[in-house]
């Protein structure tokens, strides 16, 4: 049989030739002298070919529509409780749902008994509750083929459970019990305390992550001046009874956010409700306070390579989402990155750090933008590494760029034109993920829910104007924001604004950080004065 295919195929490559001199003819032509020929398969196997020319439609076949030219993207559904807690959801054709519980509580809770709880609280989550061993839960996750993670940040916890739609029951009820009845089992709570050890020991190989704790640290005075990493000073306090106190006292009823995307509201509700309702619904308390003061922290570690960063405060943060989105764009504006960035489209190789910072001084080895952006108030600024003998000129060229950017003028319109599109790019690019729409779901409702902010008046005419209907389902303002807001807000932006919030910055008290070896580091008040001298 094989040898008959061979001579088959031989000769085949015989007939190559000839047929090299109709390979430019008409598809027409090259389609009917394929069916007289048999074909590849038809030589090897014998019989007709089957497959009729493409040129003409398909007998018996009807075309399925075209698809329109606009999709309407689901509404964001809230329901509220009779104890508090809030349900949003919004529909999605993906076969998949990500659901997340949130919780209004982070490290700006922890108190000196309590310092770490957070960062512990995250690595602790899906471990074993009342209900179930840490083993049990693996093996339902990983029998539905899902996946599930929690993040902590300064203000909020997130645990989210992503799979096929067809699990929603099992991934709800999961979540919930992992999230409301967590055993906080000695041994698991003592393994999890010594990988955090190995963990905080490990962090010193991340200046960056460094640098961005202690501008916090140095920065604020109060509740966001709190390690958002547990300290190994402070991790022999912690327990199983520490954080049993943490979380009775913090994961409430109002406090507490349900979100889905790709899930109907309807059955969201009908399978979370008897699991969430019987919640006691304690009245939330006061955010805790943080007043920014500016500061300097140096921490002396190695030689040869120094990384520091220079910030700023904006008052105001996510509840004046308009200056929020402003500062946004600035970041976006700055740019920066590493020195040895691939480079190409999308990595911001025409921002002005790059262009006027990387490109021209070869002993930087980073330079770039950052911001940190909370419920009421906002940190930005530039972190750089260099080598210790150049750092005294970076920080300066450091300060020249945060000063450009607050000098009338200085700012193109084709420079902004290219950050407001990058920014805009981002935004929607993050919303492609499932388990991104379903955190903004929940952290918008827990950031805007029920509150008032300098800024909701203008939401209200946007909903009012382009989408009432989201007006029917909620009461006391508590919906989420839709897209379209904030890339309308990012439009809006102007090079005035850009200066304004720049110069609106520069006005508050300068933050210093600087990691590695600092003995080269000028002194804060040099630095303060070069923001002040013109």
């Amino acid at each position: 049989m094989y040898r008959a295919a061979a001579s088959r195929l031989r000769a085949l490559k015989g007939r190559e030739g000839s047929q090299y001199l109709t390979r430019f003819a008409s598809s027409t032509a090259v389609a009917s002298k394929t069916s007289s020929s048999g074909g590849l398969f038809s030589s090897l196997f014998g019989g007709q070919p089957r497959s009729p020319s493409l040129d003409f439609p398909l007998g018996g076949v009807t075309a399925p529509p075209p698809l329109p030219d606009f999709v309407e993207p689901g509404k964001t559904k809230i329901t509220t409780l009779s104890n508090g807690v809030k349900i949003a959801s919004e529909t999605s054709p993906n076969p998949t749902a990500s659901i997340g519980l949130y919780v209004d509580s982070g490290s700006i809770y922890e108190t000196p008994s309590s310092f770490g709880a957070t960062h512990l609280l995250e690595r602790m989550a899906f471990k074993s509750t009342t209900n179930r061993s840490h083993l049990r839960i693996v093996r339902e996750v990983e029998a539905v083929g899902g996946n599930v993670t929690a993040s902590a940040s300064r203000e909020q916890m997130g645990y989210t459970f992503d799979a096929l739609k067809t699990y929603v029951p099992e991934m709800v009820e999961l979540l919930v019990d992992c999230v409301r009845n967590p055993a906080f089992l000695d041994w698991e709570v003592n393994e999890t305390l010594q990988k955090l050890k190995v963990e905080i020991n490990e962090a010193s190989n991340n200046p960056q992550a460094l640098l961005l704790e202690a501008v916090h640290s140095a920065g604020y005075s109060g509740a966001l001046g709190n390690s958002l990493m547990a300290q190994e000073a402070t991790i022999g306090r912690l327990n199983s009874s520490v954080l049993e106190e943490f979380v009775a006292e913090n994961y409430t009823a109002p406090r507490l956010v349900l979100a889905a995307s790709g899930v109907k509201h309807e059955e969201l509700i009908s399978i979370a409700e008897p699991l969430l309702s019987d919640l006691p619904s304690v009245p939330r308390p006061e955010e805790p306070q943080s007043e920014y003061v500016g500061g300097d922290y140096r921490c002396q570690a190695g030689t040869g390579t120094t990384h520091f960063a220079l910030a700023f405060e904006l008052p105001g943060g996510w509840r004046k989402d308009k200056d929020a989105m402003v500062l946004s764009v600035l970041q976006m504006l700055m740019g920066g990155g590493g020195s040895f960035s691939a480079g190409g489209p999308g990595k911001g190789m025409y921002s002005r750090l790059y262009l006027r910072v990387l490109n021209e001084y070869p002993q930087i080895q980073a330079f770039s933008a950052f911001n940190s952006i909370y419920n009421n108030t906002g940190i930005f600024g530039i972190q750089a590494t260099t080598g210790s003998d150049f750092v005294s000129k970076a920080i300066e060229i450091a300060a020249g760029e945060l000063i450009a950017v607050a000098t009338p003028g200085e700012v193109t319109k084709i420079q902004l034109d290219r950050a407001k599109a990058a920014t805009k790019s981002a935004i929607l690019m993050n919303l492609e993920s499932r388990m991104v729409v379903s955190e903004d779901i929940g952290r918008q409702i827990l950031t805007y829910g029920e509150r008032f902010s300098d800024d909701l008046h203008s939401l209200d005419a946007y909903v009012q104007q382009e989408q009432p209907a989201m007006l029917s389902n909620n009461k006391f303002h508590c919906y989420r924001k839709p897209v379209e807001y904030f890339l309308k807000a990012v439009d809006e932006v102007t090079v005035k604004d850009i200066t304004s919030i720049a110069e609106k910055l520069l006005s508050s008290p300068l933050t210093m950080a600087s990691h590695g070896d600092v003995i080269y580091v000028p002194s804060y008040d040099s630095v303060s004065r070069l923001f002040h001298s013109k």
